[in-house]
């Protein structure tokens, strides 16, 4: 059995625009606004920014994309 460390406040405080790309990383201890286990590890696109939570755009296809609604704790900035 694995422990699930907090994650940490940065995380949280991080500022997203429109355009951004994230990574969905899904945290098991929050589980308001949780995307599906498939999403987990994909690459989206922030189109939009509210308070608690963004709408990302995820390329299924290349002629078909989903659009989710995430909250913080699930998004972790893509570093490239």
């Amino acid at each position: 059995m694995t422990i699930e460390k907090p994650i940490g406040l940065s995380r949280l405080l991080e500022e997203y625009e429109p355009g951004d790309r994230v990574v969905i990383d899904i945290n098991p201890s929050q589980q308001k606004g949780i995307p599906h286990r498939r999403y987990q590890g994909r690459v989206g696109i922030v189109k939009e920014v509210r308070r608690r939570s963004l709408i990302v755009g995820i390329n299924l296809s290349p002629r078909k994309e989903k659009v989710l609604i995430v909250r913080l704790d699930h998004v972790v900035p893509l570093r490239a």
